[in-house]
């Protein structure tokens, strides 16, 4: 009997780095539900980081979301049955993407926020560029939707997170002592009450693995892959 499964559609490229980890975590994920040869339905589109880039830093985010509903629009087209857009900062264009396609979006932010409320987290940590650490599109919607309260690093720490991110994670280049400075102030968020840390940038968990600290870490990244994979193969 044939293996039903719906389409993933994959709105990647920001960076590739981390789309690369989608791809194969929902692959694994698939080949471990169904076994043999199964592999997951995904159609890809991967944008050009370096103009989204360039639009995120003059905080042009309309022009952002022109380019993503684009490429969201192609996905649905070409079969996808839900999207996922594969980074946690261009969520903030979600609602403007979202209006331009008749299939779903799968956000990221209600995927962690659900397995931290499973796992009983009240207070957690949150990493990721200075616009998720600073803005309210993903930190309320954990506080407001799930009763979560989030920690951000202070001012000094978000700039050093946010400069590792585009000058070196997105490039893929893994430094030990920017792993060093992310992990002290990990256990700055700890001392001020998290009880777990959000990797709430697709890139980060490349640099920073569990193996690395004791305090809790969700990955983004592999918890929006699990959600779409269960959505993948639900009836």
């Amino acid at each position: 009997m044939r293996a039903m499964q719906k389409t993933i559609g994959l709105l990647g490229g920001m960076s590739w780095e981390s789309t690369a980890s989608y791809y194969r975590d929902l692959n694994e994920g698939i080949k471990a539900k169904l076994g043999g040869l199964h592999s997951a339905k995904i159609c890809l589109v991967s944008v050009d980081f370096e103009e989204i880039e360039k639009l995120q830093h003059i905080e042009d985010w309309d022009g952002t979301a022109v380019i993503l509903a684009e490429a969201a629009m192609a996905i649905e087209k070409g079969g996808a049955d839900f999207l996922l857009i594969c980074t946690n900062t261009m969520h903030k264009v979600a609602p403007q993407i979202q209006q331009k396609i008749s299939i779903p979006i799968l956000h990221i932010a209600d995927a962690t926020a659900e397995r931290l409320r499973t796992d009983g987290i009240k207070k957690v940590g949150l990493l990721g560029t200075r616009f998720t650490m600073e803005q309210d599109f993903y930190k309320a919607r954990i506080s407001e939707r799930y009763g979560i309260d989030v920690l951000v690093p202070e001012e000094a720490d978000r700039a050093d997170i946010h400069d590792v991110i585009y000058k070196e994670l997105c490039l893929g280049t893994i430094d030990e002592n920017s792993r060093e400075r992310y992990l002290k102030i990990i256990d700055k968020l700890a001392q001020s009450g998290a009880q777990a840390v959000i990797l709430g940038c697709t890139e980060i968990a490349l640099l920073v693995q569990q193996k690395h600290t004791a305090i809790p870490l969700y990955d983004t990244t592999a918890i929006h892959a699990e959600q779409a994979v269960r959505e993948a193969l639900s009836s």
